[in-house]
């Protein structure tokens, strides 16, 4: 949605919101231009509007969101709007239940550095750009990441779809693993006659009479792929590798990312570079420049005695993917994870699965679980989740009583996980580690 905004305020229009909450990033939109409110009033709405965006996280009984429909004003979802304006470009559109933001800020950034260009819409910060959208007059390439939660990714018709995973997720609004299985395939079937599409190669049974399969081209690690990352090793807490691919093959390149699980990300990132015409060399000396995407394996701090990284981690495959990747950087440390559970159906959906993730932890401390748009759901709560988790070290605490528990247990190697508003004890759990290391160092 902040893209958007970004989107629109770049094009001349003046942009007002609402939200919830305000956060570090609606203050940015402010200071950008932007008048924005955070209560539910319909006397903050201007006078003269043209269009409204509105997500499907807003209630029907929202009094602002009636006094619009009552009024007759034009109002088009998120995903309707991104649609019609990448219609007008070369898209290349990111989806798949984990990985996507990684990849499409890592294929808008190999492109921008390039001599192609791109615009880009992206679902989080990136970090070499400070900013979730990037703007190119000139390119006519546009990157996307393509979100299947309400089904908004079928608003696109891309030249070029990358699918990451599959996974069982969003299933309030599926209803049933195979359900969200169709809407991908769905989704593959809309890349243009002319495009590609992308796939994770351990999805490639699901596609095998798919209408696209001449368009099929399959990625991943030390694997038979169409492109594939060959002779990984890491050097200096940096991963290296060689990508071999139908029309060649690049050794030693580096990665400038940390965590396993984004080579993978890396190779999809570059199959869609080079099909997009970004050089062999382009992509040798940008792709150590990518810094990454703020709350995606973020490390915040790196000392020898304590490490805290941030990770938008909310669904079991992510919380496993990002406690394995840190045991391979920092092996044979003692690993603490704070996890938001988010949303109650996910939570009761998984619950079983959580708890084998976060087993792979050393010590859990959880927090109440974040409802975002929903309602409790009887017997589902945070403590109810931590009985299921085998762990000997686990504990339940509020962020009042979080920091103070971080005050006097300094951790080792810290993670927070979660896609709720556990990214506002961020720079709260940040600077009170930064003062541990100053104290313990004093």
């Amino acid at each position: 949605m902040s893209a958007l905004a970004r989107y629109f305020l770049l094009k001349g229009a003046e942009v007002y919101g609402y939200d919830k909450t305000p956060t570090s990033l609606t203050h940015q939109l402010e200071v950008e231009g932007m008048k924005i409110h955070f209560s539910e009033d319909v006397a903050s709405i201007p006078d003269s509007i043209d269009l409204v965006i509105f997500t499907p996280a807003v209630p029907s009984d929202h009094a602002e969101y009636i006094y619009f429909r009552l009024r007759s004003i034009p109002m088009l979802k998120r995903a309707e709007v991104l649609g019609l304006i990448t219609s007008a470009y070369q898209t290349i559109a990111v989806a798949g239940t984990h990985g996507k933001t990684t990849i499409t800020t890592l294929t808008a950034h190999l492109l921008t550095q390039s001599n192609v260009g791109c615009s880009a819409f992206l679902g989080g910060i990136s970090k070499n750009y400070s900013s979730n959208l990037l703007y190119n007059q000139t390119s006519e390439n546009m990157v996307v990441e393509a979100d299947e939660f309400d089904r908004s990714f079928l608003q696109l018709h891309p030249q070029t779809a990358i699918i990451t995973s599959m996974d069982a997720d969003h299933l309030d609004i599926y209803g049933s693993r195979e359900n969200l299985q169709e809407s991908f395939l769905l989704f593959a079937s809309q890349v243009k006659d002319d495009g590609n599409l992308i796939i994770q190669h351990s999805l490639y049974h699901l596609f095998k009479n798919h209408s696209k399969q001449n368009k099929i081209l399959t990625y991943g690690i030390e694997c038979k792929a169409d492109f594939a990352a060959r002779n990984i090793s890491l050097n200096h807490g940096l991963y290296t590798f060689d990508l071999e691919y139908p029309s060649g093959y690049i050794n030693n390149l580096t990665l400038g990312l940390q965590g396993y699980y984004n080579i993978e990300n890396a190779v999809a990132a570059i199959a869609a570079a080079l099909l997009h015409g970004v050089t062999e060399n382009e992509i040798r000396s940008s792709l150590p420049l990518f810094t990454g995407v703020a709350r995606r394996f973020d490390i915040r701090i790196n000392k020898p005695d304590l490490v805290y990284i941030d990770d938008y981690a909310h669904h079991p495959a992510e919380l496993q993917a990002c406690i394995s990747s840190t045991r391979r950087l920092f092996e044979g440390r003692r690993i603490t994870g704070i996890f938001q559970p988010h949303l109650y159906s996910r939570t009761r959906d998984f619950a079983d699965q959580f708890a084998r993730s976060l087993e792979l932890l050393d010590e859990l401390i959880l927090m109440e679980i974040y409802p975002a748009r929903e309602l409790p759901i009887e017997g589902i709560t945070s403590p109810w989740l931590l009985e299921k988790v085998n762990l000997k070290v686990k504990s339940l605490l509020t962020p009042n009583k979080l920091l103070i528990h971080l005050k006097t247990n300094k951790p080792d190697v810290l993670l927070t996980m979660g896609a709720g508003d556990i990214d506002l004890l961020v720079k709260p759990i940040e600077q009170q580690l930064t003062q541990l290391i100053e104290e313990s160092h004093a």
